[in-house]
């Protein structure tokens, strides 16, 4: 049985997942693919991050350490062109793989060790750091929508006035 935390967590995730997805939604295929300068990021980009430390942190989580020896991190910002069906591909198969593991866990879990970089956290502080990692990139995804539709763009939320 699973408690009001892990509830409420889920509960987070599925909001910051459908503000990019709203985001998503609003842009034409080469807006996605669009970064303001060299050292900036794309949503593809941002997409394939996010993707990546998923499918790292979640994959076999109680067993292995969360940073993956066969993650190539740094790959996941360079810009390699995908099209819209890759990327949402990419962000489904990162978000299944978490919702597979925050369906299965239970109260008593919670206060399980897993691992992140060597670093021991309980599987409460582990939620608790991706609830953070998730909305902060979420936000530059709708940030860069923002820009990219200038006065089209639509409230996804409460809009002004």
């Amino acid at each position: 049985m699973q408690n009001e935390f892990i509830n409420s967590a889920k509960h987070q995730f599925e909001y910051y997942k459908q503000l990019a997805e709203k985001t998503f939604l609003r842009l034409t295929d080469d807006q996605l693919f669009w970064k303001y300068n060299e050292e900036s990021n794309s949503i593809a980009t941002i997409v394939k991050h996010l993707s990546g430390n998923m499918l790292s942190r979640w994959t076999e989580f109680f067993t292995t350490d969360g940073e993956k020896e066969w993650r190539m991190r740094d790959e996941e910002f360079e810009n390699v062109m995908l099209t819209r069906a890759d990327l949402i591909s990419k962000w489904e198969a990162g978000w299944d793989c978490f919702y597979k593991v925050l369906d299965n866990l239970t109260a008593v879990d919670l206060e399980r060790i897993i691992f992140i970089r060597q670093q021991p956290l309980s599987v409460t502080a582990a939620i608790n750091r991706q609830l953070a990692h998730y909305p902060y990139h979420v936000g530059q995804i709708v940030f860069i929508g923002k820009i990219l539709c200038d006065s089209n763009w639509e409230s996804l939320s409460i809009p002004k006035k």
